[in-house]
């Protein structure tokens, strides 16, 4: 029986660019998680005759959730729902499954690379039948009615069973739970070619790949030992766990400290790889060497030909603009139009509909293209290994090869986490208007050239983006500030800063940037202003 349950709003279910996160206590308070489905519901003109996807990445209240969500889509009159099964689903699967079944989108419960547990966060992202992120015009309308909701509807079903594959019905609504795992292979076997990588793993190849205890477990499993015959092991914390095991699945230099411990030691293997709760962030690794998320991207771009779904050409590339400007450089080699868009997958989806675009990729661990509409990490490790299989060259050959031909851009970002909100923005805004004094000025041996914010004209639908704050140096280093939305209290600022070298290619590279770091703190008085001397986590 459908029930219609009276409520009252929260009035703080705002979505950031990957959707809304918050602790999972919050998320588990009486109607805070029911109020922001049935505002998304709403916002979108409702869900009668329509399907979608859902899914989630295992972590805390996520069984819970999917129940719920079951329950309301078939009380306000949804179709059907795909669901993998025991409520399993990547990130890139599911944009996956949204294209390929052309459905009206999709669900994902998931807090990406946050925390889970009881103590730590819980999310939901929602995708349009594009399978990538919303428009902001559509987040602003569900946190606007988010704050005026009154009621919800939901079924007095009982709980469906994820666990059996096949179809089931409550209310009126199709239920088909699915494996979330093969229609995402299949997918795969289309882009790459998988009897070369059988053959590279067949000469004795070795690699690692930590799931860090999430949702990848199961793909890369399947993946890497099943079918291209990685040996058995490879794949480890390959289960999903509630709370990830007590880790934070965010894989970088720091929340997976062990595999970059186990790469640098004399018992590394090839090549190492790592995904973060959703699987859509990647982090790639040699036998002692760590290749960034920047130089990452470029690589491959500058090897796309060795990828079969690439080797005719691509359309072009883009990268947000915390980035670093490495793959400009290989963009304008080999003639392809690069575009610089804000933090936020969303930005790269009209690039890619439109055909501008095949490869793009994020500083923050995020690289993909046009096969889907989200990042995907399990892709971008393919990729490389397609590289190492073409070429015979190991991780660091290949990087020190690129930085050879293009010259090497030294980057970090600092991230000074939780701070007062309030005292953020007022940082960020004083800065701002601070920019244009700035001009020609000194700083610590680097000379600015241009100091404004980064705004973004959409060359598909025209709208215009400010993003973060910009200082370009005449040397042609760069810092940027931004505010950080995907946690889910308090405010983090993130300083990117990049120096290029055409030279010298084995500098330590915080000591490379130390004095545009001093000047990033110095310009924006972020000691003073935050109490902080120094940054909570360097990547």
């Amino acid at each position: 029986m459908i029930q219609t349950i009276k409520t009252q709003p929260y009035g703080d279910q705002k979505m950031g660019t990957g959707g809304l996160r918050k602790k999972t206590k919050v998320m588990m308070q009486e109607n805070y998680f029911e109020n922001f489905i049935q505002s998304v519901f709403n916002a979108i003109g409702g869900v009668k005759g329509k399907t979608y996807v859902v899914g989630g990445d295992g972590r805390c209240f996520n069984a819970e959730a999917i129940q719920k969500f079951i329950k309301m889509a078939a009380a306000n009159g949804a179709k059907k729902l795909l669901i993998g099964q025991n409520g399993y689903m990547s990130t890139p699967a599911g944009s996956n499954l949204i294209l390929k079944n052309k459905t009206n989108g999709g669900f994902t419960f998931s807090a990406s690379h946050n925390p889970g547990g009881i103590n730590g966060d819980f999310g939901v992202k929602y995708a349009n039948e594009t399978g990538g992120q919303v428009p902001t015009s559509i987040t602003d309308k569900i946190y606007q009615l988010s704050k005026e909701i009154t009621e919800y509807k939901i079924s007095d079903a009982a709980d469906v069973d994820l666990s059996q594959i096949g179809f089931q019905k409550i209310e009126d609504m199709e239920i088909e739970v699915i494996d979330p795992i093969s229609d995402y292979v299949t997918m795969l076997e289309k882009i790459f070619d998988f009897n070369a990588l059988k053959n590279l793993f067949k000469s004795g190849f070795s690699m690692r790949f930590d799931a860090m205890n999430a949702i990848t477990g199961p793909y890369a499993t399947r993946i890497f030992e099943d079918i291209l015959g990685a040996k058995q092991g490879s794949v480890i914390r390959a289960t999903p766990l509630p709370d990830f095991g007590g880790l934070h699945p965010d894989p970088n230099l720091v929340y997976d400290k062990d595999l970059v411990d186990f790469m640098y030691s004399a018992q590394a293997t090839d090549f190492a790889g790592a995904n973060d709760g959703d699987g859509d962030r990647n982090m790639i690794l040699g036998r002692h060497f760590f290749v960034t998320p920047s130089d990452s991207l470029a690589i491959l771009t500058d090897n796309y030909q060795y990828v079969p779904a690439y080797k005719n050409g691509i359309y072009g590339v883009a990268k947000s603009a915390a980035t670093s400007t490495a793959v400009c450089r290989v963009a304008q080699a080999r003639n392809l139009p690069c575009y610089v868009v804000p933090t936020g997958w969303k930005y790269f989806v009209n690039l890619m509909d439109s055909n501008r675009i095949t490869l793009c990729g994020e500083e923050s661990f995020g690289t993909g293209s046009s096969h889907i509409r989200e990042k995907d990490g399990i892709w971008a490790i393919l990729f490389w290994l397609s590289i190492i299989a073409a070429t015979g060259k190991s991780v660091e050959q290949i990087t020190r090869e690129h930085w050879e031909k293009y010259g090497r851009i030294y980057y970090m970002r600092f991230d000074f986490e939780g701070l007062d909100t309030s005292v953020a923005d007022k940082l960020m805004t004083d800065l701002e208007e601070k920019l244009p004094s700035l001009k020609d000025k000194y700083f610590n041996g680097y000379e600015i050239q241009n100091a404004a914010p980064f705004v973004y004209n959409d060359p598909v639908d025209g709208s215009t983006t400010k993003n973060g704050l910009v200082i370009d140096f005449k040397d042609g280093s760069k810092i940027t500030y931004r505010l950080s939305g995907t946690g889910s209290s308090g405010a983090t600022l993130r300083v990117y800063i990049e120096s290029p070298d055409k030279t010298n290619f084995n500098q330590d590279t915080q000591q490379k940037l130390q004095n545009l770091l001093k000047t990033a703190m110095e310009v924006a008085e972020i000691s003073i202003r935050t109490g902080k001397t120094k940054a909570d986590v360097n990547t």
